[in-house]
């Protein structure tokens, strides 16, 4: 299992997670088997957003012993009420629901304490502003929760989110699918049955958020990575074509900032196809090809990050010299500390010798040779 630093959290969290809802389903014997098998695989986050309380439960037991094994991201704002959950900013039945967690998980402490499911611009101003957050900043200053993220659906808050300083890390909906769609605060949007044909290409005001959070140290935790397993059909996916689960973990784990992609297992075989990834061929992790050649939806001309370009005679990085162009456009002055890191490479733009090979296999037709001096024009 591979490793990666969530924003600035100083965590180090797997890039295989468990995003433990389907384990609402299961018995405490089942739920326990599930997590074990994760654990032995090198899983170290699972993300409880769940408010029913055999879940909690269960999960709890399943860990007891071993919580020094998990980074938790626990949900502050989703309730159990009448048998049912329902997702509340009424600060009694807030606190009660997270006490209830840290009871059920038999812990004092949550790693990632998430402001729950936040997809209105206008309900995230009233959260920063009211008590909601401040109840959150005091539960971090006592160390009962040790950083503060959000979760959402909406690229534009959690663009807010990103920039305002007081967010560290965000759990966010990615999957090739979603990428393609303008931000809305219905999360129906993200999930009809078909998509209007015109799209192409990743969404800008997305791109332009996975920039964002990886400029300013906010890192991401993906959900929804598999678009409900719409994605595994040719008749179901909007491209016209079927992605595997390797392929669409690999789409995850190549856009800026993510740490961890949180996948739900119902059983231990489940966890050994996700974590099959870990040891996956590049023929097996290639979505580009599949989302190239599918009959709607193609990316043609952007540069996806996705390493096809590699390798490069003279030892460029293409793909982080891309980010790294990409997130300065977006930048009145290129930000010193991009600057700095582009200039750290070993090799840059600089050293490109215009061979086009890399061009020849990138599946999306982008001019790397352009990008390259423009990116060494800009950063010079």
């Amino acid at each position: 299992m591979r490793y990666r630093e969530l924003g600035k959290t100083g965590l180090l969290v797997s890039e295989i997670g468990l995003g433990a809802e389907w384990l609402e389903r299961h018995t405490a014997e089942e739920v326990a088997e599930v997590i074990h098998h994760c654990e032995d695989a090198g899983i170290n986050i699972l993300d409880c957003w769940m408010s029913e309380p055999n879940v909690r439960s269960n999960i709890g037991a399943a860990i007891r012993g071993r919580r020094d094994k998990w980074i938790i991201q626990g949900h502050l704002g989703s309730t159990w009420q009448n048998g049912q959950y329902v997702r509340t900013r009424q600060m009694d039945l807030v606190k009660a629901a997270f006490q209830d967690l840290l009871d059920r998980l038999g812990t004092d402490y949550i790693d990632l304490g998430m402001i729950h499911f936040v997809d209105e611009e206008a309900e995230f101003h009233r959260i920063m502003d009211g008590e909601f957050f401040a109840y959150a900043a005091w539960l971090k200053k006592q160390g009962v929760i040790r950083h503060i993220g959000m979760s959402t659906h909406n690229p534009a808050v959690a663009r807010l989110a990103a920039e305002c300083g007081k967010i560290e890390m965000i759990l966010f909906s990615i999957n090739p699918a979603f990428d393609m769609l303008p931000a809305s605060e219905d999360m129906n949007e993200y999930f009809k049955e078909t998509y209007d044909a015109s799209l192409g290409g990743i969404n800008p005001e997305r791109a332009a958020l996975y920039q964002i959070c990886e400029q300013n140290g906010v890192g991401i935790t993906v959900m929804k990575g598999f678009a409900g397993g719409r994605l595994f059909q040719a008749k179901t996916s909007p491209f016209g074509v079927a992605l595997t689960p390797v392929q669409c973990i690999h789409y995850a784990l190549t856009r800026p900032a993510v740490a961890s992609i949180l996948v739900g297992y119902d059983t231990t075989k489940h966890v050994d196809d996700a974590v099959a990834y870990e040891t996956a061929s590049e023929e097996e992790k290639d979505y580009a090809s599949v989302l190239a050649h599918a009959p709607a939806h193609a990316y043609y001309g952007q540069c996806t990050y996705c390493g096809h370009c590699a390798p490069c005679p003279m030892g460029i990085d293409i793909a982080m010299v891309n980010k790294l162009y990409d997130l300065a456009l977006m930048q009145r002055e290129v930000p010193a500390t991009v600057k700095a890191h582009y200039h750290g490479l070993s090799a840059n733009g600089k050293d490109c010798i215009s061979c086009r090979n890399c061009e020849e296999r990138c599946p999306f037709g982008v001019p790397v040779a352009e990008r390259m001096e423009k990116a060494e024009t800009l950063f010079s």
